[in-house]
C-alpha cells in the first residue's frame, strides 16, 4: 500500500483505533473520510483535523450500506482504500438464565456482515482503480478466543478467514488485501480496556501499525499480538488459551 496520495475510507472512524489511524494517515498526505453512526463524533474528528471528511453510516444496516456506497463513490471518485474498522465488543454469559441473542446478532451484523456487505458494494469501484487496497480489521482474538466475548471472537476469526479468501480471489487484480490484527489496545472498545495496564497504548499501537503498513505485509501484526497469532503454530495453543481465559501461567 502506498502511504500517501490515497483517498481512504475508515469505518468506525469517530473514536479509538479508527480515529487514530485516520489522523495518522491524514498527516501522511492522504485524503481521509471517516464514517460512523454518530455524526457528532465524526464532526469532532473533522474539527480537530482540518481536511478530514465525514459521512454517516450504520454498518449493521444493509440498506444504509447501499445508500452510503453510492453516495461515497459519487462524492469521492478517487476512493482507492477502505479500512473496515467499525466493530463492537460486548461480554456475553451464554449460560445465564434468560440469555437472549441480541448481543450476538448485533455483533455479527456489525463485525462480520458489515464488512462483507460494504466490500461487495464498493469492490466494483475499487477494481476500476489503477491501484487499491482493502484493509480488514480482525483481532488477536481471531486466533485464540476470549471466552468472555464469544461472538466477538468468532466474528474476528471469520474476518481472518474471509480476508484470506478475498485476497486469493483478488490475486492478479489491482486490489490488494491487508488484514490488520490488533492486540488489546487502550481504547473504549469495551469497558476497562482504556485503563487496563495490559492494553497496548494507542499511540504505540498506531506507530507500529503504520510502520507495518509501510512494509506491506498481507497481515499487519504488532509484536505484542504474535503471542496469540502464532500460538497454534508454536504448539502452545492450550497454554495460551489458559493464560488468556483462566489467568494461568
Amino acid at each position: 500500500m502506498d502511504m500517501t496520495g490515497n483517498t481512504i475510507l475508515i469505518t468506525g472512524g469517530g473514536s479509538g483505533i479508527g480515529r487514530a489511524l485516520a489522523e495518522a494517515l491524514h498527516k501522511r498526505g492522504n485524503k481521509v473520510i471517516v464514517s460512523g453512526r454518530r455524526a457528532s463524533a465524526l464532526e469532532e474528528v473533522a474539527a480537530a483535523n482540518p481536511g478530514i471528511a465525514t459521512a454517516t453510516l450504520d454498518v449493521s444496516d444493509a440498506a444504509d450500506i447501499t445508500r452510503f456506497a453510492a453516495e461515497i463513490v459519487a462524492a469521492h471518485p478517487g476512493l482507492n482504500a477502505v479500512i473496515h474498522n467499525a466493530g463492537i465488543m460486548q461480554a456475553e454469559q451464554l449460560t445465564a438464565p434468560g440469555s437472549d441473542l441480541a448481543t450476538a446478532e448485533a455483533t455479527i451484523a456489525t463485525n462480520l456482515l458489515g464488512p462483507i456487505r460494504l466490500n461487495a458494494a464498493l469492490l466494483p469501484h475499487l477494481l476500476a482503480q489503477p491501484k487499491a487496497t482493502v484493509l480488514t480489521v480482525s483481532s488477536g482474538l481471531a486466533f485464540v478466543p476470549l471466552t468472555a466475548t464469544p461472538t466477538y471472537s468468532a466474528t474476528k476469526a471469520a474476518i481472518h478467514s474471509w480476508s484470506q479468501s478475498l485476497r486469493h480471489q483478488l490475486r492478479g487484480t489491482s486490489v490488494e488485501v491487508i488484514e490488520i490484527a490488533p492486540p488489546a489496545v487502550a481504547t473504549d472498545l469495551m469497558p476497562g480496556h482504556a485503563e487496563n495496564p495490559n492494553s497496548m497504548p494507542l499511540a504505540d499501537y498506531i506507530a507500529e501499525t503504520i510502520a507495518q503498513l509501510e512494509v506491506g505485509a498481507p497481515e499487519n501484526l504488532t509484536e505484542r499480538v504474535k503471542f496469540l497469532r502464532f500460538a497454534e503454530a508454536r504448539g502452545d495453543y492450550a497454554k495460551v488459551f489458559a493464560v488468556l481465559n483462566d489467568g494461568a501461567h
